[in-house]
C-alpha cells in the first residue's frame, strides 16, 4: 500500500531574500561581543569597553529595524504567517517596536 506523501512548506520570511546578508551581520555582532569579553578579559579600560558594547547596541539596532521593515513589506501583506485582522497585526507590530525600544 502506497503512503500518501504531504508536502510540508516552510513559509518564507520577510528577511529570507536577505537570508545570507543577515546572517554575516550578526555573525560580525557575535565578533564583537567576542572581543569585549576580551577587553574585559585583558582588563581594558572601562570607557573603551563602554565604546564597544553600544557599537554592538547601535549594530543590533540596525538588525533590527531591518527586520522590522521587512516584517511589514512581507509578512503583513499576507506573504507570511502574520495574523489577517489588521488589528493584530498593528497589536503584533507595536508589540515589537516596544520591546526594541524598551532595551
Amino acid at each position: 500500500m502506497a503512503k500518501p506523501e504531504f508536502t510540508t512548506t516552510t513559509p518564507s520570511r520577510g528577511y529570507s531574500a536577505t537570508k545570507e546578508q543577515l546572517l554575516t551581520r550578526l555573525a560580525r555582532v557575535e565578533g564583537q561581543v567576542r572581543g569585549v569579553s576580551g577587553m574585559v578579559e585583558n582588563e581594558r579600560y572601562c570607557i573603551d569597553v563602554l565604546t564597544q558594547i553600544s557599537a554592538i547596541q547601535a549594530a543590533l539596532d540596525k538588525i533590527s529595524l531591518g527586520l522590522l521593515d521587512d516584517h511589514a513589506r512581507h509578512c503583513m501583506q499576507g506573504k507570511s504567517g502574520a495574523p489577517s485582522d489588521p488589528e493584530q497585526q498593528v497589536h503584533e507590530l507595536m508589540g515589537a517596536v516596544g520591546r526594541l525600544l524598551h532595551h
